[in-house]
């Protein structure tokens, strides 16, 4: 599933979207929306897995590399919109949608906007490493101190525990932490009807921050195809299951664009 071929220039430059590897012949598209304190990077990997079958558009959050002069937005409603607005150039293809942890509450909301539009509904919805919607959000990590809420993510696997040592790195990082932090506590979410499109959630079984059983309860919030993957792996599992993962996400993505096209 990797081509090496060297990408062409990204032909819609904006700073909410990124493209690794342009694929043009792709049928379809899978916009990928990082972690708390993540970056649109977090998606290389998968970009390359998937081309040139499936072509990866990566969310780039402000406040986080390229976009680190702008302020971070603490919310996920404010991150929700700028997503939505960025993505029409983008939606002349079948759109999936693919959320790790506070990406996978955003993906959710994003998705619902996209089912309201009146367009077409997104192909299809990957849930990762997040319990369903609702759920409360039980330690504030957003009100600890930097050195103490970075170690947090790093317990987790989901930051270099090195940051700690580097007084300026972690100044640096700890603003666009903190307001995604943030946004996932303070988010208020508004029940409605379940998804018209498939619904896949994956998650790590020794993954502390999403149990099992709530990651079941995606299955509540869609009124198509509901399936789940539990992976070996804590919460970052995404890393060391690359492979079995992108396989599974192109296998699903392929069979909701024939459902889609049959129908």
């Amino acid at each position: 599933m990797t081509n090496h071929a060297p990408a062409p220039r990204d032909t819609h430059p904006d700073p909410w979207i990124r493209r690794f590897h342009p694929a043009p012949g792709a049928p379809v598209r899978l916009l990928c929306l990082p972690h708390a304190g993540g970056a649109a990077s977090a998606y290389f990997a998968l970009s390359r897995e998937l081309e040139p079958h499936v072509e990866v558009l990566a969310v780039q959050y402000p406040g986080r590399q390229d976009r680190r002069q702008e302020r971070p937005l603490d919310s996920i409603d404010a991150l929700r919109d700028g997503v939505v607005a960025a993505l029409g150039p983008w939606r002349d293809r079948p759109l999936a949608l693919f959320g790790h942890s506070m990406g996978a509450v955003l993906a959710h909301e994003v998705a619902r906007v996209l089912c309201e539009d009146g367009d077409t509904p997104p192909l299809h919805l990957f849930v990762s490493g997040r319990g369903a919607p609702g759920q409360k959000v039980e330690r504030a990590l957003d009100e600890l101190d930097d050195r103490a809420m970075v170690a947090a993510l790093g317990e987790l696997g989901g930051t270099d525990p090195r940051l700690l040592d580097d007084e300026e790195v972690l100044r640096m990082v700890a603003p666009a932490i903190r307001s995604d932090y943030r946004a996932v506590r303070t988010h208020h979410h508004v029940p409605g009807p379940p998804l018209p499109c498939p619904v896949t959630a994956l998650v790590g079984d020794t993954d502390a921050m999403a149990p099992v059983e709530s990651v079941r309860s995606w299955r509540a919030h869609t009124s198509a195809d509901f399936r789940m993957e539990v992976f070996p792996g804590g919460h970052f599992y995404l890393a060391e299951q690359l492979q079995k993962m992108s396989r599974l996400v192109y296998d699903r993505i392929t069979e909701s664009h024939l459902v889609q096209a049959i129908g």
